[in-house]
């Protein structure tokens, strides 16, 4: 199983809180900005749906072993 490593640019994030309804266990809302909750996680589809459907793309998730972009899709 991969692991991945999850961040959030809060200078983009606008607070519109689809990442914490999608994976409340690795998002939370602090100060009215996304936050994650851990820097890395096993490979989860609802990491994936959060970073695809942030309306600013704030959320990047890579691949922590190969550093390559799963999310967003550019």
């Amino acid at each position: 199983m991969s692991d991945w490593t999850v961040a959030v640019d809060r200078t983009v994030c606008i607070g519109a809180s689809v990442c914490a309804n999608y994976a409340p266990n690795l998002f939370e809302l602090k100060a009215g900005k996304s936050t994650p909750r851990v820097s890395a996680t096993e490979a989860d589809k609802a990491v994936l749906d959060a970073a695809e459907t942030c309306p600013v793309s704030a959320i990047t998730v890579h691949d922590s072993g190969t550093g390559a972009l799963l999310a967003p899709e550019e």
